[in-house]
């Protein structure tokens, strides 16, 4: 890869930027820690560098324009694109881990635009339906490596979009796709690593970390999941307060709202008790994460990729969060009605794969052309998962006449 160069600040020495953090939360340049884009690994296809925008700004907007980030909007987090206008979907799901990502990416020196770009893609290889179509696909790839949508996030940025006429894919920075991948399989490492030696599949191999900014991005979308899956839970019918005020988390917060304002409730409780709790466990991040930088005494992001994780929460708020998370997990995920409908998108994907993995003419053009490289089988996959959940329903309805949703 070529390394790129750009016209930003370089970042302040290690002593001077620990005495700065120590002072204050808002800071504006650099950590000796951070990626500076004038450092980047680089892009598998060299580019001119751009005359007004770093490396990672230029990721951001590709990110950006690119069609998987458009479908994005409706792709469904916990209730279906059509359940309601207002519930999450993977679009504002990304938005919102960005927003976590700058702000508390901002307090701690981090390169803000690497975040924003870690974030905005970390999604767009995620199926329609959420996880049970990542469950589904995988299932049926079983006997054909297998499917994972950090993966699948990846091969979309790196192959699947079709933009440019001198590469496949975004041909984005090395710290980007680092970020985006942010799980990995060893069998899947280990295959990345034979087509890029020393690429992002090496440090699954290494037991290395990634960048600052990728270990942020994978924090806020923890903190973004929990808080908006709550208020989707409540708005949906399927939570209520009373049985949040059981979470250790969400119970604290709300007793603080009610104080600060008596007699609050519905929507306005709701969310001042989630603004609450957003605002806590930002602070908890950049209070434990300064804390880990400077007992790990990290100097620069060869020194991150050895270290442990460095982005974290305190014990105490991680194990709140944990407890969060299995509440969900118990009274959400796996309630009854949102069951029913797992149930239904599973079967729409299997359909799906089964009509064409059975008969390649019923794929797009494009699709059929590449399983000629990498077989039918995952051909159908691409396609699959690069589906919105509108989009495979109206699929499947008119490939077998059933009308699930």
């Amino acid at each position: 890869m070529q390394r790129q160069t750009s016209w930003l600040p370089r970042s302040w020495p290690a002593t001077a930027f620990l005495d700065a953090l120590n002072r204050d939360y808002p800071l504006m340049m650099l950590a000796p820690y951070a990626c500076d884009p004038e450092r980047s690994r680089g892009r598998r296809v060299f580019e001119p560098s751009a005359p007004t925008r770093s490396e990672f700004q230029r990721d951001r907007d590709r990110i950006i324009h690119s069609t998987a980030f458009r479908r994005l909007v409706y792709k469904t987090q916990v209730f279906l694109n059509h359940e309601g206008d207002l519930f999450r979907t993977r679009l504002t799901h990304s938005l919102e881990v960005a927003q976590l990502g700058r702000s508390i990416g901002r307090s701690l020196g981090l390169d803000e635009d690497l975040i924003e770009a870690v974030a905005l893609a970390h999604d767009l290889g995620h199926t329609p339906f959420g996880h049970a179509g990542q469950d589904v696909l995988d299932e049926c790839m079983k006997a054909h490596g297998g499917f994972e949508h950090n993966l699948q996030s990846l091969r979309v940025v790196d192959k699947l979009e079709q933009r440019y006429p001198a590469f496949d894919g975004l041909n984005l920075c090395f710290e980007t796709r680092e970020g985006i991948l942010k799980h990995c399989a060893r069998r899947n490492a280990l295959h990345l690593e034979q087509i890029e030696p020393g690429g992002v599949g090496e440090r699954f191999l290494l037991g290395h970390q990634p960048s600052l900014e990728a270990q942020l991005c994978n924090l806020a979308d923890e903190v973004a999941y929990n808080a908006h899956d709550i208020d989707d839970g409540v708005r949906s019918g399927l939570l209520d307060l009373a049985q949040l005020e059981t979470v250790p988390l969400v119970q604290g917060y709300l007793k603080e709202a009610l104080v600060a304002y008596p007699g609050l409730q519905g929507k306005r409780l709701l969310a001042e008790t989630i603004r609450r709790m957003l605002s806590a466990q930002v602070y908890d991040i950049i209070d434990a994460t300064r804390a880990a930088l400077q007992a790990s005494a990290v100097s620069s992001v060869e020194d991150v990729r050895g270290s442990a994780v460095l982005v974290v929460f305190s014990p105490a708020m991680r194990a709140a969060s944990t407890e969060l998370k299995r509440f969900l997990f118990a009274h959400l995920y796996r309630h009854p009605q949102v069951q029913a409908t797992r149930l239904r998108a599973e079967q729409v994907l299997r359909d799906l794969f089964r009509i064409y993995a059975e008969d390649s003419t019923q794929l797009p053009p494009e699709y059929r052309e590449a399983s000629s490289d990498e077989g039918l089988h995952r051909a159908c996959a691409d396609y699959i998962a690069g589906m919105t959940d509108r989009f495979a329903i109206r699929e499947h309805q008119r490939l077998t006449g059933l009308a699930l949703f």
